[in-house]
């Protein structure tokens, strides 16, 4: 009898770990997320609508809230469509460019970029694409198709350019579109200095899976935004330790810890530097 009972003793601890990590993400997802405040509201309209079906006895009501799974699971895939495709995406990720030297190479472009237009005061966005398609994200651009080098960079952004308004689009080693006009974010905490470059910059990279390189016009600070969140004030070293980190893909997870890792990895993370309102973009 004992024997039986701490055999199957460890089915409600598995089952109560999963539960916890479950909700622990989803807690921490929801938090990070322009649809938290439609949840939040949601959830305290369904819990009002439970307690006065239960206070009154009212059957219909208690029926239909029952039977509310299908249209609550439609509901959350209409609400986070775009972060639940980014997380799908990053999961079935494949290696950004042909080889690891190469990938180092284009990343070491980009820095090299933002170092010198920071330098000279230039105003810069800079999105490099990883396995979502940008096109689909911005509203509008030209095509470029040129290799990827700091002088080209520096043309396309300097000031009084035709082209120098909106952002680039990095494609594996080279600028595929430029003059890109970027959704901006709907985020409310963000401080009311914040420019529209940052802010443009934080909107794509809650769409998309995309880095996004900041260079303030004002301060020629860098800056980078991921997965919605933006990291100001960056170092070279610090940038690309992230972009190493971020956009270098030597293989896919191997075993299931690491699957729960990247899944770990995808979901939003508050910033490391914290935002300043004394930077416009």
């Amino acid at each position: 009898m004992i024997g039986n009972i701490l055999s199957e003793g460890w089915r409600p601890v598995v089952e109560v770990l999963i539960l916890a990590i479950g909700f622990y993400y989803a807690f921490i997802f929801l938090r990070g997320t322009r649809g938290a405040a439609v949840v939040t509201g949601f959830l305290m309209l369904l819990l009002v609508l439970v307690s006065i079906s239960i206070f009154l006895n009212l059957r219909v009501l208690t029926w239909l809230l029952q039977n509310f799974s299908a249209i609550f699971i439609v509901a959350v895939l209409i609400i986070f469509q775009p972060e639940l495709r980014r997380i799908l995406a990053e999961l079935g990720k494949q290696p950004m460019f042909a080889t690891m030297h190469q990938q180092r190479a284009n990343i070491e472009t980009i820095i090299q970029a933002a170092a010198r237009l920071s330098e000279m005061r230039i105003g810069a966005l800079i999105a490099i694409e990883q396995s979502l398609n940008l096109q689909q994200a911005v509203e509008s651009g030209i095509v470029v198709d040129c290799q990827s080098t700091p002088e080209m960079m520096e043309a396309i952004f300097f000031p009084n350019n035709a082209i120098h308004d909106g952002g680039v689009i990095i494609r594996q080693d080279r600028i595929a579109f430029a003059a890109c006009i970027f959704p901006l974010t709907r985020r409310q905490d963000l401080p009311t200095s914040l420019g529209t470059r940052h802010r443009a910059a934080i909107g794509l990279s809650e769409e998309t899976d995309a880095v996004v390189v900041v260079v303030s016009e004002e301060t020629g600070a860098v800056s980078y935004a991921y997965q919605g969140h933006l990291t100001r004030g960056v170092t070279e070293e610090q940038l690309r330790a992230f972009l190493c980190s971020t956009c270098i893909h030597g293989g896919k997870p191997q075993g299931i810890l690491d699957w729960i890792w990247s899944l770990g990895r995808l979901l939003p993370a508050k910033s490391t530097s914290p935002l300043k309102p004394s930077e416009r973009g």
